[in-house]
């Protein structure tokens, strides 16, 4: 039996974790996932732009978010996706990102759980937002 069940969970619980994205993080996520758009991988390209360097994919962000909901333990659960998600500002290589993920509602007649996730980089500047929505499957 599933000794974590819906009336276990807390709004206010949270997660936390961090990373620093390397050039290797964002050159195997680009093999992972296709996409080899130049903003993740030309220096020469990007350094003609806005930004003046290369940054890393927001969905890598996604991952992010994702193992922070994975650190909190809540019971059997699944995710349901992520909504309003957003990409705030670059991510660039050598930038220490760190993900919170804070459960803000609990829906108990549909068993969901509702969460705020937020990516902040080194220096508080929130680059990735989201809310996630869990469901109890057990």
């Amino acid at each position: 039996m599933d000794t974590n069940g819906i009336d276990d969970v807390q709004v206010g619980a949270s997660s936390r974790i961090s990373k620093t994205l390397s050039e290797a993080d964002v050159y195997m996520y680009a093999g992972i996932s296709g996409d080899f758009s130049p903003n993740h991988i030309d220096e020469v390209y990007m350094k003609a732009g806005r930004y003046g360097q290369r940054i890393a994919h927001g969905t890598l962000l996604m991952g992010f978010m994702s193992a922070a909901s994975a650190r909190l333990y809540l019971g059997r659960t699944v995710s349901l996706g992520y909504d309003r998600v957003r990409f705030t500002a670059p991510v660039f290589f050598g930038d220490t990102i760190t993900t919170e993920y804070t459960i803000k509602q609990i829906d108990r007649d549909k068993r969901r759980i509702y969460a705020d996730v937020c990516c902040t980089n080194q220096h508080g500047q929130v680059v990735g937002a989201a809310l996630n929505i869990r469901a109890f499957v057990g």
